[in-house]
């Protein structure tokens, strides 16, 4: 069985005449990107020589503001930063600032873009990873003094200057926002040169609109679980007609913590910021439909942490396609929100 869904609202334009596909690929964050799209007409051979660079600049100039994994970039800058201090930010990350902590509120702590402490602690940073010799999963004491070292040093968002205060060993980490807002940056180029029908790809997170030259929409296949067994849950795909998707799973990095002689837990990369451990409550994914992939990637995390019940309640409050794969002793079990299922056809 297939789950097919398709966006509410349809864009009647059609190519013009003369369109022709183009694909292009490339690396940045330390995984693969892709484009695929109909140059129209007008878009001459010397544009489309250019065009892998301009898109490649949009990724390097997110790299060189928000990556955690290189040390000189404005990001690991703030997070060396002493106490007290203020630091302009420029236009791209304070819009991902502004965004990540705006859903930081929301969630009531669920998602929080300042737990890069704790993010490094269980080994998913840039150093000392959970893959290198000499690691060790950290004993609970330590996550409580994580905990507590962050009591009253939250970064602070002056929006009106558009400045961020470092309030002293705050630590970034925008992994689960920037990938999203990257893949917007591309779709927003594209559409800058005049390309209106495009799938454009970072890391298996996609945003599309338009259609394939054979009026066809970007049929994506979203995300599965591979390690589940057992699994009875549809096959889905989605027309990326005007949508943007993202997945958060505990799938993708993890390793198992010997919890006694015969029982193991998996130790997630997606962390509950509010308790310091990783997450263990069942979820195996979750994939978020949104017309930004900005905001799949932060709630699709956000709703992760949450759980199901908790999770499924503050998406459907909010009208937001999601859907959950639970994890059980029968194999995966699946929940979604009427935004979802309105999508269904």
């Amino acid at each position: 069985m297939r789950a097919v869904l398709v966006p509410l609202e349809i864009d009647p334009v059609l190519p013009e005449a003369g369109s022709r596909p183009h694909g292009l690929a490339g690396t940045s964050m330390g995984t693969g990107w892709s484009a695929r799209m109909l140059l129209p007409p007008a878009f001459g051979l010397a544009l489309e020589t250019d065009l892998q660079a301009a898109l490649q600049q949009e990724l390097d100039e997110i790299v060189a503001q928000m990556s955690h994994w290189d040390g000189g970039s404005l990001l690991s800058r703030y997070n060396r930063a002493p106490a007290g201090s203020w630091h302009p930010l420029p236009p791209r990350f304070f819009a991902v600032m502004d965004y990540a902590l705006s859903v930081h509120e929301d969630s009531g702590g669920a998602y929080d873009p300042a737990a890069g402490a704790l993010v490094n602690l269980w080994g998913f940073g840039p150093t000392g990873r959970y893959d290198q010799a000499g690691f060790y999963a950290p004993a609970g004491d330590a996550v409580a003094a994580v905990i507590a070292r962050r009591q009253g040093r939250r970064p602070l968002l002056d929006r009106e200057g558009r400045r961020l205060y470092q309030p002293g060993g705050a630590i970034l980490d925008l992994s689960s926002v920037a990938k999203g807002y990257a893949v917007d940056c591309l779709a927003q180029r594209l559409e800058a040169l005049g390309v209106r029908h495009y799938l454009v790809e970072v890391g298996g997170e996609l945003r599309g609109a338009g259609v394939k030259a054979d009026g066809q929409p970007w049929w994506v296949e979203l995300e599965g679980v591979p390690d589940s067994a057992g699994a009875t849950v549809a096959q889905s795909v989605v027309a990326l007609h005007g949508l943007a998707v993202a997945t958060s799973g505990d799938y993708r990095r993890y390793y198992q913590l010997s919890m006694s002689h015969h029982a193991r837990r998996r130790a997630s990369h997606t962390l509950d910021p509010r308790t310091g451990a990783p997450i263990d409550n069942g979820v195996a994914s979750v994939t978020v439909l949104a017309p930004t992939c900005m905001a799949a990637d932060a709630l699709s995390t956000a709703l992760t942490v949450m759980g199901a019940a908790v999770g499924l309640r503050f998406a459907e409050q909010r009208g937001l396609a999601a859907r959950f794969l639970l994890r059980s002793d029968e194999g995966l079990r699946e929940i979604d929100t009427p935004a979802w299922r309105a999508l269904l056809q």
